[in-house]
C-alpha cells in the first residue's frame, strides 16, 4: 500500500468516524461502569502531531496486527490534540487508546478509562524528559530565560501536554514564581514538532519539547534539530499508556490487554517482525501497568493546582490542593 493510499484510507476512516459517531460500536451504556455489547469494531485513538500521512505508516501495521488478534476491525482515529483525543475517548466515538501521561489522567478522569500497558523505548527506558530548546547559535542561556523581562517569544506545549506544559511548569517555573505570560514577550501553545520548527525558523525563540521529539526529528528532520539547542532538562516523566475504556466487553478488554503485552516479545521472524514496527514507533515493548503508574504526574497536577490556588488567594482550592499532593506524596513513601 502507498503513501498516498495510506492517507486517503487513513482520512476516509477518520471522516467517517467523526460523521457516524462509531454507530457501529452501539450497545454502550450511559452509567459508568455497566458493560457494553460486544463493539463489531475497535478505533484505536492517536495524536498526530504531524498529521495522519506521517503518523499513519507508523501504526498501520500495528493496528492490522491488533486486528487479527482480536478478531474484529481496529481503525485509527487521529487528532490533532490531546483534548480532542480525550473527548473521542468520553463520547464513546473511541474504546483504546495511546495517551501521553497527562492526557492519560484526564482520560481516566473524565472519559472512563483505564491503563492496560506502558510503553518502552528501545534503550529499555519507560520515561522520558521535557526540553527547553533554542536556535543553535543563538547564544540564549537558562539563566537567560529566567530573567523574563519581556525579551523573548516562547512556545509553550498543549495545555493536556505532560512535558510541553505541565513538566516546565511544576519544575522550572512555578519554583520561581514565574508565570510565562509576564514573563516573555509573546506565548504561544503549539504541539512539540510545531514547536521545534519555529524555534529553528526563528518564529519564537525559546519553547518547549522533549526528548522523544528529538528522535522523530533525528529520524525526519535532522536538519531541524540541526538548528536547535537544549538548555534544560527535566526529571524523568512516566513514558506513554495504552488506556481503554472501562466499559469496553471484557472479553475484548482481555484480548486487547494480551496482545499489547505479548507484542514483539518471543522468537521467530513473527516477533523480529513485530519488533521492527515498534521500532518505528520508537518502543521495544509494551510493559503491564496499571493507573497507579501515573502517579508522579499526579503529583506534577496537584503542584500545579496548588501554586495556582496561591496565586489566587483560594483559600478552599488551596487546602484541597496540599491535600491531595500529601496524599500522593504519603502513597509514594510507603511503596516498597
Amino acid at each position: 500500500m502507498t503513501p498516498a493510499s495510506l492517507t486517503r484510507r487513513f482520512g476516509l476512516i477518520a471522516a467517517a468516524t467523526l460523521a457516524l459517531g462509531l454507530s457501529s460500536c452501539g450497545g454502550e451504556t450511559s452509567e459508568k461502569g455497566a458493560a457494553a455489547a460486544a463493539p463489531t469494531e475497535i478505533t484505536f485513538s492517536i495524536l498526530s502531531a504531524e498529521g495522519q500521512a506521517s503518523a499513519g505508516p507508523l501504526w498501520e501495521p500495528l493496528l492490522e496486527d491488533m486486528s487479527k488478534a482480536i478478531g474484529i476491525p481496529v481503525k485509527p482515529y487521529f487528532g490533532s490534540n490531546y483534548t480532542v483525543l480525550v473527548e473521542a475517548m468520553r463520547g464513546g466515538q473511541t474504546q483504546v487508546a495511546w495517551f501521553a501521561a497527562k492526557s492519560a489522567v484526564e482520560a481516566i478522569d473524565r472519559a472512563d478509562a483505564e491503563v492496560i500497558a506502558r510503553t518502552v523505548d528501545p534503550e529499555g527506558r519507560d520515561s522520558y524528559r521535557s526540553t527547553l530548546i533554542v536556535k543553535a547559535g543563538s547564544g540564549i542561556t537558562l539563566e537567560d530565560v529566567l530573567k523574563c523581562g519581556k525579551r523573548y517569544d516562547f512556545g509553550i506545549g498543549d495545555a493536556q501536554s505532560t512535558s510541553g506544559t505541565l513538566a516546565p511548569m511544576a519544575f522550572l517555573f512555578n519554583p520561581r514564581n514565574i508565570v510565562p505570560a509576564q514573563c516573555f514577550k509573546t506565548v504561544r501553545a503549539a504541539n512539540h514538532q510545531a514547536n521545534a520548527f519555529s524555534v529553528a525558523s526563528g518564529t519564537v525563540d525559546i519553547a518547549t519539547s522533549n526528548t522523544v521529539n528529538s528522535v522523530f526529528l533525528q529520524r525526519q528532520n535532522p536538519q531541524v534539530l540541526a538548528q536547535l539547542t537544549e538548555i534544560w532538562q527535566s526529571p524523568p516523566i512516566p513514558e506513554s499508556g495504552i488506556l481503554v475504556r472501562e466499559d469496553l466487553d471484557p472479553a475484548i478488554k482481555e484480548k486487547v490487554r494480551a496482545f499489547f503485552l505479548g507484542y514483539g516479545q518471543g522468537t521467530g521472524a513473527e516477533a523480529d517482525r513485530q519488533r521492527q514496527v515498534m521500532a518505528g514507533l520508537n518502543y521495544s515493548m509494551f510493559r503491564a501497568a496499571d493507573d497507579s503508574y501515573l502517579d508522579p504526574v499526579r503529583e506534577l497536577i496537584a503542584d500545579q493546582k496548588l501554586t495556582q490556588a496561591r496565586d489566587a488567594g483560594d483559600a478552599a482550592a488551596v487546602a484541597e490542593a496540599e491535600k491531595a499532593l500529601a496524599d500522593l506524596r504519603l502513597k509514594r513513601e510507603v511503596q516498597p
